[in-house]
């Protein structure tokens, strides 16, 4: 595990919806100097899920995922829709969608430490939330908490997210090891 920064005591967790697909403020990198794209992932690849998972959530602490067996993260897969980002034919990120009864889940976004802060987190965000409209949404969430990256909460913000909810916990210990 590469966190090297301290893990907080209370795990703060907001929710967030978009209810109609007019309250989406893209911001697509048309103007990102080198090759660009977003493939959507047509096999549940686990191997490679894990590659990404790890290596975008490893600094934030992400664990979940780590502690499914391959084949209960395959089964997870064949319900989602992942779509990584590349960046001159290099993994970058990932933003995956999962479809629920009544809302399509932006479950898990994010991308690889050497490609934060070059304005691809809105692209990626901007193509998920308008694939999941496109896919047939009738509602859009996410969740972000205080683990994530600073920038999350108020990229979501941006993209015409609406805070439905905080919620507030001591952390939980799978975070902290």
């Amino acid at each position: 595990m590469t966190l090297t920064r301290p893990i907080p005591d209370t795990l703060v967790t907001t929710y967030l919806e978009m209810t109609d697909p007019s309250q989406l403020n893209a911001d697509y990198a048309d103007d990102y100097p080198g090759s660009v794209r977003i493939e959507r992932m047509n096999a549940a690849d686990v191997q490679f899920y894990r590659f990404l998972y790890d290596s975008v959530g490893d600094q934030w602490a992400w664990r979940d995922r780590r502690l499914m067996s391959d084949h209960e993260l395959a089964a997870a897969l064949a319900h989602a829709s992942v779509y990584v980002l590349y960046v001159d034919g290099v993994p970058a990120g990932y933003v995956e969608l999962a479809q629920h009864a009544d809302s399509t889940e932006i479950a898990y976004f994010g991308l690889r430490p050497a490609y934060i802060g070059r304005g691809l987190g809105k692209y990626l965000l901007s193509f998920g939330i308008a694939r999941a409209w496109d896919e047939g949404a009738r509602r859009v969430t996410v969740h972000t908490c205080n683990n994530d990256a600073p920038q999350a909460l108020p990229n979501y913000l941006k993209r015409g997210f609406r805070i439905a909810r905080i919620e507030e916990e001591p952390m939980p210990e799978r975070y902290r090891s």
